[in-house]
């Protein structure tokens, strides 16, 4: 194969090669040779985009923390005229790809297991969700003490859901989330609150 074009040769090019290695195989997998041989281009290419291989480390982490972590805060915090109708916002989260990123969750979860930096984020990160979370059951009047318990119920759930790789429809999914949305809430959600979010997800 000939030298690839200059387009081929982004930075997002090179980032997106390190996270196909990083949620399939592993931060053990990310290395600068293996990307460029991945994508059948130089060592020196990557050095046009990323001074060395802890800045491209940093990248993935930046995209995570701006992904997951800023967009689950974001529908959290969204107009709601009910605490169901707020949760099927985070609830969209856990249901669309587009908005939260489960397999690079959990390899960020994974190589934090021997990187203390990166696990003080995740843990920051962690608080900073489920502050949210409790934010938006405070909303609608549940008692902080309460609203801690549900919204912790609400996160280790979804995280449940990714580190024990259930496999579900995206219709399924959505249909789950209704039940989850009510025991969440401790209330039945209304007709039109549920047919909009399933809506979202057909």
């Amino acid at each position: 194969m000939g030298q690839p074009d200059r387009v081929r040769a982004t930075r997002e090019i090179w980032l997106h090669a390190a996270y196909e290695l990083l949620v399939n195989e592993g931060i053990d997998a990310v290395k600068i040779t293996a990307l460029a041989k991945r994508l059948d281009l130089t060592r020196t290419g990557f050095y046009w985009h990323f001074t060395d291989l802890a800045a491209l480390q940093t990248a993935i982490i930046g995209i995570w923390q701006t992904r997951n972590t800023g967009i689950l805060v974001e529908r959290c915090a969204m107009p709601a005229d009910s605490l169901c109708a707020g949760l099927f916002n985070l609830i969209d989260c856990w249901i669309d790809p587009d908005l939260f990123d489960a397999p690079l969750d959990l390899a960020i979860r994974n190589w934090a297991r021997n990187n203390t930096e990166l696990q003080r984020l995740v843990d920051d990160a962690d608080a900073e969700r489920l502050n949210a979370v409790q934010t938006l059951f405070e909303r609608f009047g549940v008692a902080p003490h309460i609203a801690h318990y549900r919204a912790m119920t609400a996160v280790l759930t979804q995280t449940g859901y990714y580190s024990m790789r259930i496999k579900e429809s995206r219709a399924d999914r959505a249909q789950a989330g209704c039940r989850y949305a009510e025991i969440f809430a401790g209330e039945t959600p209304t007709k039109s609150e549920t047919d909009d979010f399933l809506s979202r997800h057909t």
